[in-house]
């Protein structure tokens, strides 16, 4: 019986972390304050993020996206599982990810602006 209890355990917690991933909002929605929607078509999302020194967003989720970041800086990214990045994000870089639901929080002296371009 304790297996079986294990067993289910890990199947309703597998559930709703399922369901916490397909129930954040994006970050406009999410962290109005930090985001500002650029353009909304059936083809992408385009968001403006402008995180200042000392301020974390919300946890928020992104489909498919390529980031270019303006201005970078020092930041934390918590995923919904409970992982950490911490990078040094220069001016100008650009990155993509697969869809993902996370945290940013910005640890470094100036203030991050990224430019987001997210599948639909």
């Amino acid at each position: 019986m304790p297996i079986l209890r294990v067993g289910l355990f890990l199947l309703v917690a597998a559930a709703v972390n399922a369901y916490a991933e397909d129930h954040h909002e994006s970050g406009h929605v999410a962290s109005p304050q930090q985001y500002d929607l650029l353009l909304d078509n059936e083809r992408a999302l385009v968001l403006k993020m402008v995180l200042k020194p000392g301020e974390s967003d919300s946890f928020h989720r992104h489909n498919n996206e390529t980031v270019y970041f303006e201005k970078g800086s020092k930041l934390r990214i918590e995923t919904l599982g409970g992982e950490t990045i911490i990078a040094d994000i220069p001016d100008g870089h650009v990155m993509w990810h697969q869809a993902w639901t996370h945290r940013v929080t910005n640890l470094g002296e100036k203030t991050a602006i990224a430019i987001i371009v997210e599948e639909k």
